[in-house]
């Protein structure tokens, strides 16, 4: 073996206390999907959260579907003073591909769906993403839990605006196997050419792993815990959790189901909560096998800069406490 290349520290685990006079305010950019509404109703019920748009992207499901996911989650937890734009309906360069398998035709399989009170804005999703934040005292933070199109869209367009945001904060990705591909997570696979061009921005960038989602697995205890709520937003929660499970049982062979995207608004929500490392990140843009897969250089192996924070641990009771107690906090 020959000698190994330079390797940069990656800097010490952070695990930063949160403040009780910081509260942070946030986009959500989502394509949901069961595991985005629960993302939805972290951020609205969190006391560190101050949610000031929600935009939709195909992922999970088509835009028709994820926007009209969005409105509904809000809707079931009482909350109408959040805009909600749809943004793309397909991916940068690839053909869109959708996850029915876990999420069912509609996106939300599961329960019966209600109509939305909530509106659709007539904004594009980066308009309203552009108006929030300029209208913002303070740099905002964008917390995305499905494929990186709009937000690559934002930054490509309107770079200007780069300045105005505190971070992004991603669900995707994994430091080891993939959950579409052997080697790939399906929000880094369904839009590759979006991820590269986010952490490429310059932007400060949180990746949120499977290596860490897959610890936020959904027990009957949690679901027991859910339910017990009380409210509507427990009850089409519980809901949406038997479904997610059953899917996640068939395919996966996990009948306690990883509920991925909350995992990365609790970075936010409660910081103490997931543990980061700031190392290198690359992703593969073409590859038969590897196309979509992260490549998390833990190490330094390839003696690159160090560009993201990567996510390796998460204090899963803590996560939870932080997730029922959003939920309480609701409708």
């Amino acid at each position: 073996m020959g000698s190994p290349s330079r390797r940069p520290s990656r800097g010490p685990v952070q695990r930063q206390p949160p403040d009780a006079a910081l509260v942070i305010p946030v986009i959500l950019d989502c394509d949901p999907g069961h595991d985005d509404v629960f993302a939805i109703w972290l951020a609205a019920g969190s006391p560190a959260i101050d949610l000031l748009a929600v935009t939709a992207v195909a992922g999970n499901g088509t835009l028709e579907h994820t926007q009209r996911n969005a409105r509904i989650a809000l809707t079931v937890a009482g909350i109408a003073d959040v805009p909600v734009a749809a943004g793309a309906d397909r991916p940068l360069q690839k053909e869109l591909s959708t996850a029915e398998w876990i999420h069912g035709d509609n996106g939300l399989g599961g329960p019966v769906l209600p109509v939305p009170t909530v509106p659709l804005d007539p904004r594009p999703a980066i308009d309203l993403m552009t108006d929030a934040l300029e209208a913002s005292a303070e740099p905002v933070a964008i917390v995305a839990t499905g494929p990186l199109t709009n937000v690559a869209t934002l930054l490509a367009q309107r770079p200007y605006l780069a300045e105005r945001i505190r971070e992004v904060v991603w669900m995707g990705g994994a430091t080891g196997r993939g959950n579409v591909t052997p080697y790939a997570e399906f929000n880094a696979w369904v839009d590759p050419d979006a991820l590269a061009m986010v952490v490429g921005s310059g932007v400060p960038f949180t990746m949120v792993g499977l290596n860490v989602t897959h610890r936020a697995l959904v027990t009957t205890s949690v679901r027991e815990r859910i339910a017990a709520v009380g409210n509507r937003t427990s009850a089409f929660g519980a809901e949406l959790l038997d479904f997610f499970c059953s899917t996640n049982a068939a395919v996966f062979g996990l009948p306690d189901g990883p509920l991925h995207d909350p995992v990365a608004m609790a970075v936010l929500a409660d910081p103490e909560t997931v543990a980061r490392v700031f190392t290198r990140l690359d992703v593969e843009l073409a590859g038969a096998e590897t196309v979509g897969a992260t490549s998390i250089d833990l190490d330094g192996m390839l003696g690159r800069p160090a560009n993201a924070h990567v996510a390796v641990d998460l204090d899963v009771d803590r996560f939870w406490d932080a997730v029922v107690d959003a939920v309480s906090a609701l409708a």
